[in-house]
């Protein structure tokens, strides 16, 4: 397997999705490892600002050339900003998955449940098992 980017100051969770967390607003996006797997992403269909997310629901839909995948909110709140530029420029998901390829941000209602985000270490060993 080719080695995958992980920054060690985000969190990530068992869908490959990756959050930041900055005060009571989540950041979320693909990891490079999802990226990688979905190849070519030819269309994201965004949510609407304002939307709720639900932790462990879908928020969006990426489509590749090889599938379409949903993409989960990792806690509860409402989408507070997302980026259209995706819309025009879906490979940037590809290109810079943890820059210009961020998907949404979740004003949180609620912390993030603790142990339900993996560090990137537990997110490296979780890919590599192939358990995932």
């Amino acid at each position: 397997m080719s080695e995958v980017t992980l920054p060690g100051d985000l969190a990530y969770t068992k869908t490959h999705e990756w959050v930041r967390v900055e005060g009571n607003v989540a950041t979320i996006g693909i990891t490079d490892h999802a990226q990688s797997q979905l190849t070519d992403i030819v269309f994201v269909d965004l949510p609407t600002v304002g939307k709720e997310t639900k932790a462990g629901t879908s928020a969006l839909v990426l489509e590749s050339v090889k599938t379409v995948t949903d993409v989960y909110a990792p806690g509860n709140g409402t989408v507070s900003e997302v980026n259209s530029e995706l819309k025009s420029h879906p490979e940037w998901i590809n290109q810079d998955p943890y820059g210009k390829g961020w998907l949404f941000k979740v004003l949180l209602t609620e912390p993030i449940p603790a142990g339900s985000l993996l560090t990137a270490e537990a997110y490296r060993a979780l890919i590599e098992s192939g358990t995932h």
